[in-house]
């Protein structure tokens, strides 16, 4: 009897937890992580800020706006994506 192992890079997995990742960002389901909440609130808001700023500002400041909401983005989604992969790793 032979015990079948799933790899960590099963394209089945991967493709949910992306999916997953974006879904999870819905700030009902990120409340219940209170850190990842306030990153997504900091995101969020680096963002409408950058956007509000892109005209009036220099372009060493809209550099380092954008760069921090895109690092900001990235954390949550990949934070999301780490999860979804574990969850479709205990479901398989």
């Amino acid at each position: 009897m032979a015990i079948e192992k799933k790899s960590l890079l099963d394209g089945a997995i991967l493709r949910s937890a992306v999916v997953d990742s974006f879904r999870k960002l819905d700030p009902r389901y990120m409340a219940r992580s209170p850190v990842m909440f306030v990153v997504l609130v900091g995101s969020v808001l680096t963002t409408i800020l950058f956007f509000r700023d892109l005209g009036e500002s220099s372009g060493d400041e809209n550099l380092f706006a954008g760069l921090v909401a895109a690092w900001l983005w990235f954390t949550v989604l990949f934070a999301n994506f780490a999860e979804a992969v574990a969850e479709g790793r205990g479901k398989a």
